[in-house]
């Protein structure tokens, strides 16, 4: 019995909780109350993000402490519990290390990418001759195992790899048998390989999968090739180890899903194969068409994988079928079946003339029918009339029964369904007659590649019977578990008598036994006109099944039945069980195909041999009934004894297989996804099988080392061994549930927990006396260093303070200094700023002025000039007036007197003296007006050395000024040179 939770936890304490996304999450306890019940309850912080949550303390287990990529056997978890389980396959998982052990079992994690560097020869010589555990966990360890048990004791060995569609069963099986063909001589086959003896029995047997998947594999919303059938591969070997045969057996294959796919599924993969990837000659000898014209594929719209190419892996599936010894003409049998399959599914009827009866509707259900019946080599009205009508042998007879057109669609499939399964069953044994099984064999090893528990929101037949497939091998499972677990406390010589094991027996019988569900569907099954309605009402009403604690009746569902399986609850639909389960061979079908002219569909459908002293008349050689019964349930029930029967005579070893995400994509892991799987693989039944008896178990020497501290007394007496140690421990700490071995301390469950608890507690107690030392030693050093630095730090700030005061002082005589300059510089700047103002102010006036008056000036001047040029034009009009009178006066004057003078002239002319003397008068004048113009020229140029002078003083005046004011100088000065010129010419 698990400890309180309020003894196991304390603050502080790492704990697991639930979480509906990540199933378990890591947090630390804050705090411990007590619950109503009186129950403790726990306040939690999540290590994520810090949120506070309230659980109650049975739903926090504690957590294993942490190492980096795990532990590689669970069984070494000091807490083996689900979460412990889940985070542990997850750490490695990350690590990339994708096996992990609990025990002798092998938990595999799908990578879901390739990892070379662990497989192939180098690892295969590295885990050969090793015992289970030495190395690192591996698929290669198990079959090693296996071979070398099987060797040691001759004793048949099986190797069980279940897991979900998608977690790896068929490529974990395959490197099994690698493995095992690898020990069993496969080396030297090898190197035959070549030669006439053609190739070898591992060789075939490894060459067989493609063919099976083929054939027995289709894609699932969960994976692009699931194996849709169970397979038993049992490899013989001789005495000296070496492979000597092998033999394949299968186990339930999915004939429902010839003639129904859901959407976006697709059916088995040969009929999308031969489709796509016959030639021309061969499609038109079957009468193919496109995948999408055929009823039985098109009810989905997947017709290709993405990535994979229909028509190579058809050349693969006749590669295959080559090299496991099939000869042509067989293969060309094979594809003319399949294809008369998928005609079958053409076929469709109408309403007959007679009630309750049909026929093979017109125009292209015709020609199907037509090609159907020449490819399975029978009569197309006797295909007709197998498929629309139904004998009974009746005491006064046959009678023939026409089938309305329901009736008749489920006879030509069930008809596809018998067809397929019966080629399926032909090929594997045709494979197994390939290979060859040893009956004299010296010891074999089986690998079983079988399906995982199932549940889905709809859950049929299928589902049924593959979960009841693994209650059995849960049963099995759990029965070796729990052997092993018995043999480890007898070795160790401790009591288990009182040790309870519970197994899923009473789930086995509520399926299979007498008056069970089994049992009730078949004999429903005898019914024509039973429906699903009646089965439902027959399972609720039967005593055997409603009064068992597993079976139960949905409260929202009138034909739906609950069984409790080790794995959960499933849900079971019942519509389609009868129909499903129905397995016989129709009378008619029978007859029809046994006289096929094709021997192929002949063997296929011949008659089981009479036996020996039955007479052979016709009357007693004729059917009692138009179809012998068999169901699927009784025949899987058949085949899982012979199985579980063969099983039981071998010793075990398991392999489970882990799909860690549904997006099939690397480094994903989702914990809700992967527990689930843990759950329906039986590995948490595997834990609480462990849990029921002593899951903790510590050799001496390791549990002393991790517990001495309980008992430090003991751990110094030299005279005291491990043993001796370790139940000193236990006696001191008050535990009951514990035992001693011969080199373990066993402990039930919650015992460690409490033993850690303690250790925890003393430990804490002597850290605190540890820490209150010292922290008094930290204290007075800390005071002491504190003083040192406080009178250091006191030197160094009055030095500082004394700095800072001269550096103020400096700073101030600094900052007197450049005041003064400063000051003296801007009243320098200042002053001479004013000195600037005034001389401008000044010479603004100046200039002011200095125009002014030379307007003024200029006025005067003009003045000057008008006063000039008037008094010189009155004056020139009053001499112009004279001098016409003048002229006038002198010109009558002068006449009269010109007379008198060209008298006195002539009288003169004669004397030369008087001609020279007016020849000095006029040179005289002359240079008196030369005089006159150099002086005129002069004041000219002074004028303009004037104008240039007042040009550089108006400099700062604006432009526009200037040049009016030049303008009227220089029009001034035009005007006083031509007064000056004009004077000159008066002068003159």
């Amino acid at each position: 019995m698990a400890a309180p939770a309020t003894v196991i936890h304390t603050v502080g304490s790492k704990v697991w909780v639930p979480d509906p996304a990540e199933s378990w999450i890591k947090a630390a306890v804050q705090k411990i109350e007590e619950g109503k019940d009186g129950a403790g309850v726990l306040i939690v912080a999540l290590e994520e993000n810090g949120e506070l949550r309230r659980v109650p303390a049975s739903d926090a287990p504690l957590q294993n402490v942490e190492t980096r990529g795990g532990v590689e056997d669970m069984t070494r978890l000091s807490y083996l519990h689900e979460p412990g389980v889940l985070w542990n396959i997850k750490s490695r998982y990350m690590f990339d290390d994708i096996y992990t052990y609990t025990g002798s079992i092998l938990i595999a994690v799908n990578p879901f990418a390739p990892l070379p560097h662990i497989y192939g020869p180098h690892m295969m010589d590295q885990y050969r001759g090793v015992d289970l555990g030495d190395l690192s966990p591996h698929v290669y360890a198990i079959a090693d195992a296996a071979y070398r048990q099987m060797r040691k004791e001759m004793k048949g060995q099986s190797i069980l790899v279940s897991g979900e569609s998608g977690a790896g069963k068929t490529e974990t099986s395959k490197l099994i048998m690698k493995y095992l063909a690898y020990m069993g001589g496969y080396m030297d086959a090898a190197g035959r390989r070549g030669s006439s003896s053609g190739r070898s029995v591992e060789e075939q047997v490894l060459e067989s999968n493609p063919l099976l998947e083929a054939f027995g594999n289709a894609k699932t919303v969960r994976n692009n090739n699931s194996s849709r059938f169970g397979k038993y591969v049992e490899i013989n070997f001789n005495e000296k180890g070496v492979i000597s045969g092998a033999a394949i057996r299968t186990y339930l294959l999915e004939r429902s899903r010839v003639v129904a796919v859901n959407n976006p599924e697709r059916s088995y993969h040969i009929f999308y194969q031969l489709c796509d990837g016959a030639s021309a000659e061969e499609r038109a000898r079957w009468f193919l068409k496109p995948a999408q014209e055929f009823n039985y594929l098109n009810q989905s719209t997947c017709f290709d994988i993405p990535g994979d190419s229909n028509a190579e892996e058809y050349q693969r599936t006749v590669t295959a079928m080559g090299k496991v010894g099939i000869p042509a003409e067989q293969r060309e049998s094979v594809f003319a079946t399949v294809a008369s399959v998928l005609h079958l599914g053409n076929i469709s009827f109408v309403e007959g003339k007679e009630a309750d009866s049909s026929k093979v509707a017109p125009g292209a259900a015709q020609e199907h029918l037509q090609a159907a019946a020449a490819l399975l080599g029978v009569d197309p009205a006797g295909l007709e009339h197998a498929l629309t009508t139904r004998s009974r042998v009746m005491r006064e007879g046959v009678i023939v029964s026409p089938l309305n057109v329901r009736s008749a669609v489920e006879n030509r499939d069930s008809l596809a369904k018998i067809i397929y399964a019966k080629m399926f069953d032909w090929l594997v044994a045709a494979v197994n007659a390939a290979i060859g099984e040893d009956k004299n064999c010296a010891a074999s090893v089986g690998v079983l590649d079988i399906y995982g528990f199932e549940s889905f929101e709809y859950n049929d037949l299928e589902q049924f019977c593959i979960n009841l497939a693994n209650e059995k091998l849960q049963q099995h499972f759990n029965q070796h578990v729990f052997k092993q677990e018995q043999a480890e406390y007898e070795r160790e010589e401790i009591d288990w008598s009182y040790i309870q094991f519970v197994d899923n027996q009473d789930v086995l019988d509520l399926i299979e036994g007498r008056l069970g569900v089994l049992d009730l569907l078949d004999e429903q099954c005898r019914f024509p006109t039973a429906t699903h309605k009646d089965l439902a009402e027959k399972l609720y009403c039967t005593p055997s099944v409603k009064d068992s604690q597993r079976f139960a009746k949905p409260k929202l569902s009138q034909t739906a039945f609950t069984i409790q399986h080790y794995a959960g609850p499933v849900t079971y639909q019942t519509e389609n069980f009868l129909d499903k389960n129905k397995d016989f061979v129709v009378a008619e079908h029978q007859q029809l195909l046994e006289a096929s002219s094709r021997q192929f569909v002949q063997e296929l459908f011949a008659s089981e041999p009479v036996p020996e002293g039955a007479e052979n008349t016709p009357s007693k050689a004729a059917p009692r009934a138009a179809f012998k019964f068999n169901s699927v349930g009784s025949q899987f029930k058949k085949q899982l004894g012979e199985l579980m029967a063969q099983l039981h005579t071998m010793e075990p070893h398991y392999v489970r297989c882990v799909k860690p995400n549904g997006l099939n994509k690397p480094g994903l892991f989702e914990n809700s996804n992967a527990l689930h799987q843990l759950r329906c693989g039986g590995v948490l039944e595997a834990v609480r099988i462990s849990c029921a008896g002593f899951p903790n178990k510590r050799p001496f020497p390791d549990f002393v080392d991790h517990f001495w501290s309980l008992a430090p007394e003991l751990y110094h007496m030299p005279d005291l061994d491990d043993r001796q140690i370790a139940e000193g421990i236990l006696k001191q700490s008050g535990l009951e549930g514990y035992q001693l071995g011969t080199s373990k301390v066993f402990l039930r469950a919650g015992q460690m927990a409490l033993l850690d608890k303690q250790r925890t507690d003393k430990l804490s107690k002597a850290a605190v006396q540890l820490q209150r030392h010292a922290r008094g030693f930290l204290g007075r050093l800390h005071y002491k260093q504190s003083k040192e630095a406080v009178v250091r730090m006191q030197a160094w700030a009055r030095g500082m303070l004394a700095r800072k005061e001269a550096r103020a002082l400096r700073q101030q005589k600094a900052a007197t200094t450049i005041q003064t300059a400063y000051r003296r510089h801007k009243m320098r700047q200042q002053y001479q700023e004013v000195v600037h103002n005034i001389t401008h102010l000044q010479a603004l006036w100046r200039g002011y002025a200095a125009r002014k008056a030379f307007a003024e000036m200029q006025r005067q001047r003009a003045a000057l000039v008008i006063q000039s040029n008037w008094r010189g034009a009155a004056c020139r009009s009053d001499f112009t007036a004279l001098r016409e009178a003048a002229l006038l006066v002198q010109g009558a004057f002068r006449c009269k007197r010109a007379v008198g003078e060209l008298r006195h002239l002539k009288s003169e002319a004669r004397e030369a003296g008087k001609l020279l003397e007016d020849k000095k008068a006029l040179e005289a004048k002359l240079r008196e007006v030369q005089g006159t113009l150099e002086l005129v020229q002069g004041q000219r140029n002074e004028l303009r050395a004037e104008v240039k002078a007042l040009k550089a003083e108006l400099a700062g005046a604006s432009e526009a000024q200037q040049r009016n004011e030049l303008r009227a100088e220089v029009k001034a000065l035009k005007a006083e040179l031509a007064g000056a010129s004009e004077a000159q010419q008066v002068r003159r």
